[in-house]
């Protein structure tokens, strides 16, 4: 029987995933390419090519894919305990701080430093948005189809109100012709990494064996998606059990698991369908509110999708789901409902499916869907973008006067991320400080 393959020392995996939930700032891909950078070419633990394997996988998954691919590494160097591990370490800095400006937000948000603050990060977030669709889409958007696809995207969430599942099964089923037809539209697949380190001189790469725990069985894959789906059904039921069938925090649990398993593309695809049922079907918070959310997940670190947190902390804290409660108590218990459920089929996913891509079980048949939901998604960021900016440049409606502070605001961030090259977070910050130093000079 082979030996594991990592030597990398345990205590030392958890210091740096601990590190990693503190600094994984940049959206997701600003979080893989500091993995990339500390895992391949630093430390040396993960080679170029087993990097890119396991960032392959994720990609295909529903979910967040930075988070899963820190849960993927953790898991193939320490077993279930290193994937749990690095998993939970990625998402618990951003939750705990997440919940804390929530609460600074809605109890302090009309003092002058924090309303200064949010409203000129909110035409920042814009630029971002758009930013991010223009990212993705010089790499998926190679061809006449998948330009198409994307621009099919924009204009039936735009003017047609399509849910934003439909969408993606649409996507993924003419990518899947396209496979079965035999055309090369849908083929160009993302990268996300840069650079390369020398193979042989990672502790785990293409020539070291694969260990015991990553080695497929189906024993092992039933038991990991029973484990799973037992967890899911114990929470669920224990929330059945004490609130109800109709309770918000049920909505919750169900909304927030459909995310989870629906939403394809990373964070940016996840939102949009967010925004749709949090602001338009169950009415948790405002547009305005979820503009500040975004906001406040663009300038944390961890996992842009943990803007889930605060969507259920302002929704309960303001709507009082738990009947007794103190405001506090029900923002922190709806944002850990929302937070488990959207993070629980993760952790599955790779603990289930992992084995089968160590194992060399590649499903080519995947890569046109993928493709073309990657190109899809474009669309669905675009009209992302065009949502924030129209709430955002005109507050009294379009038929209003528009707020020019605003659009120089998103102008001027543009400009800095397309033509200058700057970081997300260091945009965000750059306008926070600018938004705090004119809240200040009004004071005094």
């Amino acid at each position: 029987m082979a030996s594991e393959p990592a030597s990398v020392p345990f205590a030392e995996a958890v210091k740096f995933w601990l590190k990693l939930g503190f600094i994984s700032f940049g959206g997701p891909a600003g979080q893989i390419a500091i993995m990339h950078q500390e895992l391949v070419d630093r430390r040396r633990w993960i080679s170029e090519s087993r990097f890119l394997q396991a960032l392959n996988y994720c990609m295909v998954l529903p979910g967040p894919e930075a988070q899963q691919l820190a849960t993927y590494l953790g898991w193939l160097m320490h077993r279930t305990l290193g994937g749990l591990v690095a998993g939970i370490l990625f998402v618990l800095p951003s939750f705990l701080l997440l919940v804390v400006f929530g609460w600074i937000y809605l109890t302090q948000g009309d003092q002058p430093l924090v309303a200064g603050i949010f409203g000129l990060i909110k035409p920042a977030v814009t630029a971002v948005v758009l930013h991010a669709a223009w990212r993705i889409g010089q790499r998926a958007l190679k061809g006449a189809w998948p330009w198409a696809l994307a621009v099919v995207s924009f204009l039936s969430l735009s003017f047609f109100s399509v849910p934003f599942p439909l969408i993606i099964l649409f996507a993924g089923l003419i990518g899947w012709l396209s496979h079965r037809s035999g055309s090369t539209a849908f083929t160009s697949a993302p990268s996300h990494a840069r650079g390369r380190a020398v193979e042989g001189e990672a502790l785990i790469n293409q020539s070291t064996p694969v260990p015991e725990h990553a080695r497929f069985s189906r024993r092992r894959l039933v038991t990991s998606v029973v484990a799973g789906v037992a967890l899911w059904l114990v929470s669920f039921g224990g929330l059945l059990m004490i609130f109800g069938s109709s309770h918000p925090l049920i909505d919750m649990g169900r909304f927030f698991t459909q995310a989870a398993l629906l939403t394809f593309g990373g964070a940016y695809a996840v939102l949009p369908y967010v925004f749709q049922g949090a602001v338009e079907t169950y009415g948790w918070v405002t547009p305005a509110q979820m503009i500040d959310g975004l906001a406040l997940g663009e300038s944390t670190p961890g996992p842009l999708i943990m803007v889930i947190t605060f969507v259920a902390f302002v929704g309960a804290f303001a709507g009082q789901f738990i009947e007794g409660a103190s405001p506090l108590l029900n923002g922190v218990v709806a944002a850990s409902v929302a937070t488990w459920f959207t993070f629980l089929p993760s952790f599955v996913f790779i603990l289930a499916g992992g084995p089968l891509i160590e194992s060399g079980r590649h499903v080519n048949a995947l890569n046109a869907p993928l493709a073309a939901i990657t190109a899809a998604v474009v669309g669905i960021i675009a009209n992302l973008a065009v949502w924030f900016g129209l709430h955002v440049f005109f507050p009294a409606g379009v038929t209003g006067v528009p707020d020019l502070l605003a659009v120089a605001i998103a102008l001027a961030a543009a400009v800095a991320l397309f033509a200058f090259k700057r970081s997300v977070i260091e945009v965000i910050g750059a306008v926070a400080l600018l938004g705090a130093t004119s809240a200040i000079g009004l004071l005094f």
